[in-house]
């Protein structure tokens, strides 16, 4: 069975609230309180949006962010009590799209996950098109796969990876602000500069032959950043 919404999270009485605010607004919702009954759970049963605590009684959700990354692009939201930037910074290079910070309040959960779940679909629309490419002499981007083509070699995106290159080539050779990165790829621009700094590093780790001299991904400092593809 296809859930929107997976919890993993040992405080039990918040996830079932959590659960049952979501299900008044047509969010289905699953909830389970250990990584071992997450991956259980996810044999027999999908979900479009994972919401993981960092905190799992004797487990870490850092590691089971892992574990879930080695086989699943779906949207990972933590939502901890730990309030560190440090904390913030872990979460999403090892895989994270967001972070949001306990005590959270249930319409604003809510609304993130909604973004997460309308870009989901978004994508899954764009996979049945038939004309699902769009391409470039040197880079192209399938929205099918969500992969793109540079430089004679194919690249798997995660999803938030995959949503960021797709602003950034819709608005190709022109320079996007990085508030127009957080409307359009986070849904809302209340997100820092280290978040954004981080999915940046990581598509240069991917797409370009030096990260640290990219010769797609331009930064413009004070600014944003342009996808310049005619190379």
């Amino acid at each position: 069975m296809n859930y929107n919404c997976l919890i993993i999270d040992d405080e039990t009485d918040l996830s079932k609230m959590t659960q049952e605010y979501f299900e008044m607004f047509e969010v289905s919702c699953a909830v389970v309180s250990t990584a071992d009954e997450c991956l259980e759970f996810l044999k027999e049963n999908t979900a479009d949006v994972f919401l993981l605590d960092i905190n799992l009684g004797n487990e870490s959700g850092f590691t089971l962010c892992k574990t879930l990354r080695e086989k699943y692009d779906t949207p990972i939201l933590f939502i901890s009590a730990r309030q560190s930037d440090d904390d913030v910074l872990v979460a999403l290079n090892i895989g994270g799209d967001d972070y949001i910070k306990k005590p959270y309040t249930l319409s604003v959960l809510l609304a993130k996950v909604k973004v997460q779940l309308k870009r989901v679909e978004t994508l899954r629309k764009l996979g049945a098109s038939s004309a699902s490419a769009e391409s470039n002499e040197n880079f192209t981007i399938d929205s099918a796969t969500m992969s793109c083509h540079v430089d004679g070699k194919t690249v798997q995106l995660k999803a938030k990876e995959f949503a960021l290159l797709s602003c950034l080539y819709e608005h190709k050779d022109t320079i996007v602000t990085k508030e127009q990165l957080f409307e359009e790829v986070w849904g809302d621009s209340f997100y820092t500069d280290s978040t954004l700094n981080v999915h940046i590093r990581r598509l240069r780790e991917k797409l370009e032959s030096d990260p640290n001299e990219p010769k797609y991904i331009k930064t413009v400092w004070g600014t944003g950043y342009i996808l310049e593809t005619n190379k």
